[in-house]
């Protein structure tokens, strides 16, 4: 027999109108997770926020659409798509790491999540507006209300996720959480409104397990986390943490300690020294002075290692952005051994702000600057690669100053580094490109960069190492005729135009 009743003066609608608010931000939330999981993944952030926002706002259509084939039962149809929306954005970034590493169509189940939970969504706000019209008020009053609290729900998810949730859970709790609360919409329905549900016995047991189970996952997010970052890292991860800027994760196997920042490699303890060795020793053979050195990024305090054999070194600025990522490296067991304790050094001052914003506001002039940034895999990245960022850093050089950039593969991203070259002497600079071999990156280069030119022959090696050779440096800039690209063809990498970000992820896609 129908339950729902027609439209009366006691009708309790503001409890259903205050869930708009709680739905939209939980809808908000599984948006932005989709894109910043599939981000963190795959990498290209425009592509998949593009992607997302707009499958998402198309599913809700949809599911806007279907609503109209919904004619009974209306409460019993609002708690089955919250309870619908609560398991599938709970379990959506489990389902998309998942994806990730045992299948090979991450796209199709990325899409088909968006498809499903959008669908629901667009579902909710038709039908909760025929409930509310029906029982307690008009049209206009229910659509104005409604529609006010969807657009304020929207902004408190969207404000929540970046600076709350995300920081300080992590992909898995976030989402458990995010789908309880929808889950508790549900239950609080079925309980506040019972005469209306027709099937109350059967929501109330669905939701009640559903909610359990999410839950259990947020307090077991941790160890959810780690069995499937097992699966995602080749070898056993001893770190995983998130930090309000990047993921952060540190696995070892035997000997082989290997750092990661949002699933892309910084180090291997077996090889790392060749890179920091190319990155360091070219550029201070070629400094006349040492006094003051810059490096922007290297938290790792890998670079810092290589500078503090220098002995006329008198001291070094880093500048990180993640206070965390720097206090990891200077207290962790293993990788201390590795930097030497660097990070403690007296020479040494700290400065966690963006790069960008360093050099814009900074007035003090350094013999060396050491760019050693991860590789401009998203838009915030990218800017540290642009002509303008390039300009800062010859603004904070002496005249007699030598900068060296990490460029990425001339081998796997030949567009990419030849861009960043063509940026780099855009800005008046001479750049002379380089490159080593390091077997856990392949084929790895960077930009030697100075007011005037310099002569390879007259590059002295004046410190111990253990891959760099004063007989073999002249070797380590010249390249081979599949490393080489016509510059004439590239565009220079600026803030309004992105283009080193397109020839990287062009050349992701070609070695996927």
């Amino acid at each position: 027999m129908q339950k729902e009743k027609k439209k009366q003066t006691g009708f309790p609608y503001r409890l259903l109108m205050f869930t708009t608010l709680i739905i939209s931000g939980c809808s908000m939330c599984y948006e932005l997770i989709i894109s910043a999981v599939s981000s963190y993944l795959v990498g290209d952030s425009i592509l998949q926020f593009s992607i997302t926002i707009g499958l998402y706002m198309c599913a809700m259509g949809i599911g806007s659409f279907l609503s109209k084939f919904i004619k009974k039962q209306l409460f019993d149809w609002f708690v089955f798509v919250e309870v619908g929306v609560g398991i599938l954005g709970g379990i959506s970034s489990l389902v998309l790491f998942m994806a990730n590493i045992y299948l090979e169509s991450y796209v199709l189940v990325m899409y088909m999540e968006i498809l499903a939970i959008g669908t629901l969504v667009g579902i909710e706000i038709p039908i909760l507006t025929r409930i509310i019209e029906e029982n307690a008020s008009n049209l206009r009053v229910t659509l104005s209300t409604i529609f006010s609290f969807d657009y304020v729900g929207g902004l408190v998810g969207s404000i929540l996720f970046p600076l709350l949730l995300l920081p300080h859970l992590g992909y898995f709790a976030t989402t458990f959480l995010v789908g309880s609360v929808n889950l508790a919409i549900a239950l609080l329905i079925v309980f506040r409104y019972h005469k209306y549900v027709v099937q109350e016995l059967i929501w109330k047991a669905i939701a009640i397990f559903s909610l359990g189970l999410m839950l259990f996952g947020v307090f077991y997010s941790e160890n959810i986390a780690k069995q499937v970052e097992n699966g995602l890292y080749r070898d056993r991860v001893i770190v995983s943490e998130q930090t309000p800027y990047q993921k952060i994760v540190v696995t070892k196997h035997k000997d082989d300690l290997r750092l990661f920042i949002d699933g892309n490699i910084q180090f291997s303890s077996v090889d790392e020294y060749r890179y920091h060795e190319a990155l360091v020793h070219v550029p201070m053979s070629v400094a006349k002075k040492h006094n003051r050195i810059l490096i922007l990024g290297g938290g790792d305090g890998l670079a810092l290692r290589e500078i503090l054999k220098y002995q006329d070194v008198e001291h070094a600025t880093m500048v990180d952005l993640d206070e965390r990522m720097v206090e990891l490296c200077r207290t962790h067991g293993d990788i201390k051994e590795l930097n030497k304790g660097s990070l403690d050094s007296k020479k040494l001052e700290v400065v966690n702000e963006d790069a960008y914003k360093f050099l814009e506001n900074n007035k003090t002039l350094y013999d060396v600057i050491i760019v050693d940034l991860p590789d401009p895999n998203n838009e915030s990245l990218n800017k540290l690669y642009t002509d303008l960022f390039y300009r800062l850093c010859k603004n904070s050089l002496t005249e007699e100053g030598v900068m060296t950039v990490q460029s990425t593969s001339p081998y796997y991203a030949g567009k990419a580094y030849w861009c960043i070259n063509k940026t780099i002497e855009g800005e008046g600079f001479y750049v002379m490109p380089y490159h080593v071999q390091v077997p856990s990156f392949g084929d790895w280069g960077f930009q030697l960069a100075t007011r005037s030119k310099v002569t390879v022959d007259k590059i002295q090696l004046t410190v111990e190492t253990k891959f760099l050779e004063q007989n073999q440096l002249g070797s380590v800039f010249v390249f081979g005729k599949d490393e080489m690209v016509n510059k004439d063809t590239l565009y220079a990498n600026t803030l309004s135009r992105p283009q080193l970000l397109t020839y990287y992820m062009e050349a992701e896609r070609s070695w996927e």
